[in-house]
């Protein structure tokens, strides 16, 4: 019965993929930039209910920029996870550009890019995400770098959150995680970390039963009373409690 579940939740999330390509490249060049948001936030809303999954959300989501989100990595699904509670542009490696459909749908998102192996692009990046913040934006990094496995959390790299300093822009720890609706216990079903394929973790994901994502934003912290490694020591402290509760 679940493969038959996985198969209909599959076929409706490629459809879905789809719809995303094509709003892409006809509807939003087409939108101010608050509709371009807002279609953004509903797509990736239906994206969940595709693949049976609810959304809570806890805490407060920021209303406004200037704001930078720091959250713990899980998954592929991470991105429209956070996108589905409250729009916000993402800091991802290089590579997602090209990866087939998820790149032209992260870009259309409006995803920042970064050569994570170059020093020079990451101060590059820092000089953009410092200017989004400047102009009152708000954005997302996974100071972890790469996805976890869920039950720990990585160590957090601090170059990223230098952007907030510069910009004197507060950052707010948010913290994921996956629940299985029936049981109320934490589940790993969407993780995507080691060896596995994207391919076996979505298959995983569409077989599993029905799902929460749960995000939970904390209380924003002012970068202006940190450096950056004791901001990202700070932030790291409240994602880990955060994506506990």
């Amino acid at each position: 019965m679940r493969r038959l579940t996985g198969c209909w939740r599959l076929l409706r999330l490629l459809g879905h993929v789809l719809v995303g390509l094509w709003i892409a490249a006809v509807r939003l060049p087409r939108l101010q930039s608050a509709q371009q948001q807002a279609r953004v936030q509903a797509w990736s809303l239906a994206l969940l209910g595709h693949l049976g999954i609810a959304l809570e959300i806890r805490g407060q989501p920021p209303v406004t920029g200037p704001m930078l989100l720091v959250a713990n990595h899980l998954s592929w699904l991470d991105i429209p996870v956070l996108h589905a509670a409250r729009y916000c542009r993402f800091v991802s490696k290089a590579d997602v550009q090209d990866w087939p459909l998820v790149g032209t749908l992260a870009t259309a998102a409006g995803t920042l890019y970064i050569e994570r192996s170059s020093r020079r692009d990451a101060m590059r990046m820092v000089h953009l995400m410092r200017d989004a913040l400047c102009a009152g934006e708000v954005l997302a990094v996974f100071p972890e770098g790469t996805t976890g496995d869920g039950r720990t959390l990585l160590p957090f790299h601090a170059n990223l959150l230098q952007a907030a300093l510069a910009a004197h822009a507060p950052a707010q720890p948010v913290g994921l995680r996956f629940i299985d609706r029936a049981s109320g216990q934490v589940s790993y079903a969407p993780s995507f970390t080691g060896d596995e394929t994207l391919l076996g973790s979505v298959w995983r994901t569409v077989c599993a039963p029905p799902l929460v994502a749960l995000v939970h934003y904390g209380p924003p912290e002012p970068a202006g009373e940190h450096d950056r490694r004791s901001l990202s020591q700070q932030l790291r402290g409240a994602v880990d409690v955060l994506r506990q509760n």
